[in-house]
């Protein structure tokens, strides 16, 4: 059997890199195409494997693998992919350091962020083993004369999940677990920029016994999204990335009569009350804002400071100062670099523009200077204060390590300013008082609130909501709406009359007492 990626450092390796293999029915096989896709580490910018576009005949094989695995998979017991999930949870924690390892070479974060990332993942299979009272249906005994009712949790088909790259193994563990435990099967496309993670989980399905067809991964950019949305055997889609793509994704996907989940772009707001603990604030605050390069959706990438709050602004650059920028497999690193030469000159360029635009940058990041790496990617720690929502760099997602500071009088003027922001994926407030975090959650019109809590993501037993701007689709990742995604109910009304037969035909409306 081929392998599925080599985990090898990019910093020792010859020029000739390998490539990147396709996961259809059960086996890794080399591509036929003739694009690829060059994946570079982004501390050094050395190749390090070759990504293909997936040819169209290699996605409907992909399709077809997933299409007649699910004839034999749909009618497994729920105890045998319960089974399947606790073996596949073993061999994730067992393997997390060599997951680690390939996330932190492809995608640039720190490897104990790399483990964090495995470990969420890792969360959601975990909890899908529940399966046995996750995919119970609802019944009722007589609820009619001589008459039971009963709803069950049935599979949709083929279903795909199409990845970003700042989470290499969580999400796409947010996708095919819980389509498997529903008894979907499932198509993935990784990011192509760091796609080694996803493969590294399949050899890890293939280990355990899944069986071929159940999950397949095919790569690729546009070409492959348009096949996702228009396949008509594929009847669900879980995405998660950029506004552009998600929203283009849903409509065109939604148009095919798909069911989608699109977890989209993000602004999301910490509010520190004067009240605040101040150093454990600032310690949340700058983890939330700098940690993974500020390359997570849920980053709190603006802080309202609320009146007397705004005088804590050199404590918050002092604190940035003291985060060690290098290369995320050097021990000690709190900021790695950023996923790609591009990423790097747009974040590069909207703090540009916020200060034209008459922000004051307190700490600037952008010449950061890592001696070892020079050809990195790297962006330092960046704050930007004075900031008004019509800038450039308040209005568009940064997706770097840059935080921008806003000023507020009251928390009623903070909760005015996140509310009039368009996305509503997570915010915060950091406060002693209970009576003004409870006047936050009740006031704020945000899916997912922290208190004291910077970065709000849920345990998979609840569902991470993100809503408005933020998400678009009816039923979120994971917990229960996630399971509901995957399923479809199939309702069965018996009725069984004792010492009676039909004898006489009606044609009116049935009215059961």
């Amino acid at each position: 059997m081929l392998s599925a990626v080599r985990v090898i450092s990019a910093r020792s390796y010859s020029n000739v890199a390998p490539t990147t293999k396709l996961f259809i029915d059960g086996k890794f096989q080399e591509s036929q195409t003739t694009q690829w896709i060059e994946l570079h580490d982004p501390a050094t910018n050395n190749l390090v494997t070759r990504v293909p576009q997936s040819t169209k005949s290699e996605m409907n094989a992909a399709v077809e693998s997933a299409r007649n695995a699910y004839q034999s998979w749909k009618r497994t017991t729920v105890l045998t992919r319960q089974q399947l999930m606790l073996k596949l949870q073993h061999v994730i924690r067992r393997d997390m350091k060599k997951l680690a390892a390939n996330i932190t070479l492809e995608q640039g974060k720190t490897l104990a962020d790399a483990e964090g990332d495995v470990m969420r993942g890792l969360q959601v299979v975990e909890h899908s083993c529940s399966a046995g009272s996750l995919l119970q249906g609802e019944s009722l005994q007589n609820i009619a004369t001589d008459m039971d009712c009963v709803s069950y949790k049935l599979p949709l088909g083929v279903t795909a999940g199409i990845c970003p790259f700042n989470f290499p193994a969580m999400i796409p563990l947010w996708m095919f677990p819980l389509a498997l435990i529903a008894g979907n099967t499932s198509i993935i496309k990784p990011s192509e920029r760091d796609p080694g993670a996803t493969m590294l989980l399949m050899e890890l399905l293939n280990e355990v016994g899944c069986p071929p067809g159940v999950v397949n991964v095919i790569h690729g950019s546009r070409d492959a999204v348009n096949f996702i949305c228009d396949n008509p055997d594929i009847k669900a889609i879980s995405f998660v990335g950029s506004d552009t793509a998600g929203q283009y994704i849903y409509q065109r996907g939604c148009a095919n009569g798909k069911r989608v989940q699109s977890n989209m772009g993000a602004k999301n707001h910490a509010v520190v009350l004067p009240d605040a603990n101040k150093e454990m604030s600032i310690d949340q605050l700058c983890g939330a804002a700098f940690g993974a390069a500020g390359q997570r959706c849920m980053a709190i990438s603006v802080a309202v400071l609320v009146g007397e709050a705004q005088k804590w602004i050199p404590d918050i650059v002092a604190r940035a100062k003291k985060l060690k920028v290098n290369a995320g497999h050097e021990p000690g690193t709190d900021v790695g670099p950023v996923i790609s030469p591009v990423a790097k000159e747009r974040i590069c360029h909207l703090i540009e523009s916020g200060i034209k635009q008459g922000a004051k940058c307190d700490l600037d990041g952008r010449n950061v200077v890592v001696e070892k790496y020079p050809k990195g990617n790297f962006v330092g720690p960046t704050i930007l204060s004075n900031v008004r929502p019509s800038y450039d760099c308040y209005k568009q997602e940064i997706f770097g390590p840059v935080l921008i500071i806003v000023h507020a009088d009251t928390m009623e003027e903070a909760i005015e300013i996140i509310n009039s922001n368009p996305y509503g994926n997570g915010t915060a407030i950091f406060t002693t008082s209970g009576s003004n975090a409870r006047q936050f959650v009740n006031e704020i019109d945000v899916g997912q609130v922290g208190v004291n809590v910077p970065i709000p993501v849920p345990l998979p037993m609840f569902s991470f909501t993100g809503s408005r701007g933020s998400f678009w689709g009816d039923l979120h990742f994971y917990g229960k709406q996630g399971l509901n995604f995957y399923t479809q109910t199939k309702t069965i009304t018996s009725m069984w009359r004792k010492g009676q037969s039909l004898t006489k035909s009606t044609v009116s409306m049935p009215v059961h007492t």
